[in-house]
């Protein structure tokens, strides 16, 4: 388990001083997938520096499965950061050696022998899907194919955590999918504590069981992916959810399906977990005597379940609409009439 605690780190920058994490406290649990979310200069960086033991806090602490990372250094730390492994955005990787002799690097530093180093490459290289490109050099690799081999050096000494530097933000997005889609087979097989920070919402919903909003420093939105997707509180989280399920709610969206759809209401229907995949709208027609226009809709997946928004004309009586309205709430199906500013 990783426990945050009153963490916070200041610059000093000229004469003034720069707050680049301000108090976070977070409990990451084992096995999880953790994402933190936060555009430029919002402080995530410096957090998995931190994390990592390549900064030092200004105040608070960092436990990782039981050790503080904060209050090591040297040799105990240099040993505690082999099980706390990192993957970065640029790959990192050396371009003078092979995709075998940058696994094996860690393994060379902490001294493992030359047999032993071959039989984990082999293992690892199987791991992230890369057999039969052990010998290429990475000039020669696709930029998913480099990542797979940072992924594959972090996984060399067996960590007990992964940090993931914007890992993706490089690559093209069906790269993208496809690393993340391995990060999840990593931790699911090996159990792996993951720890990602990103300024994209895709990546969040995609893999992550738990994600943190942060902004100045601080974390303003902490919760689970489903329920964040549901339910944003923050201004900032809205803006990071409206990545993924942008455009139904805009004004010009409203505007031009008003047009097209001029009699009736517009309905916009939140659908969360196993709610989207019930008979919902069959139960309403058989219940309420409305005519029912499916406009559009779209059903994205996360780690903890579905997420699906669908927008229905409704035509009837103002008491038939109220009521059947009524009737999706109280099935904890989020209704609500979409009003043209």
């Amino acid at each position: 388990m990783i426990e945050l605690k009153q963490l916070t780190k200041t610059f000093d920058v000229g004469k003034t001083t720069l707050t680049a994490v301000d108090d976070v406290n977070l409990t990451i649990a084992d096995g999880e997938i953790f994402g933190i979310i936060g555009y430029s200069g919002a402080g995530k960086s410096t957090l998995i520096r931190i994390l990592n033991g390549l900064e030092k806090p200004t105040s608070g602490t960092v436990d990782i499965n039981g050790q503080k990372i904060t209050d090591i250094k040297g040799a105990e730390l240099r040993k505690a950061r082999q099980k706390v492994s990192m993957i970065f955005q640029h790959f990192n990787l050396l371009w003078s050696r092979t995709v075998q002799e940058n696994i094996e690097f860690p393994l060379e530093i902490a001294g493992v022998p030359k047999a032993k180093r071959v039989e984990k490459v082999k293992e690892l290289v199987e791991l992230v899907g890369l057999a039969g490109r052990e010998h290429a050099y990475p000039s020669q690799l696709s930029g998913g194919q480099k990542q797979r081999v940072g992924i594959a050096r972090a996984l060399a000494n067996d960590p007990e955590v992964l940090l993931c530097d914007e890992a993706t933000s490089a690559l093209d997005p069906e790269t993208t999918d496809a690393i993340l889609d391995l990060l999840v087979d990593i931790n699911k097989r090996l159990g792996l504590t993951i720890v990602l920070i990103t300024h994209e919402m895709h990546v969040i919903r995609k893999i992550c069981h738990r994600v943190a909003v942060m902004e100045g420093g601080k974390v303003v939105e902490l919760g689970d992916v489903l329920e964040i997707f549901q339910t944003p509180k923050q201004e900032i989280t809205k803006r990071f959810v409206a990545q993924v399920t942008e455009s139904e709610d805009s004004s010009e969206t409203i505007k031009h399906l008003r047009e097209l759809y001029p009699t009736g209401e517009l309905v916009k229907l939140v659908f969360v977990g196993e709610q989207a995949e019930q008979p919902i709208l069959t139960q309403l027609i058989r219940k309420h005597p409305v005519e029912i226009n499916i406009v559009q809709g779209k059903v994205s997946h996360t780690q903890r379940g579905a997420y699906g928004t669908l927008i229905l004309q409704l035509k009837g009586t103002d008491a038939e609409i109220r009521q059947a309205l009524e009737f999706l709430n109280q099935e904890n199906v989020q209704a609500e009439v979409m009003a043209n500013d």
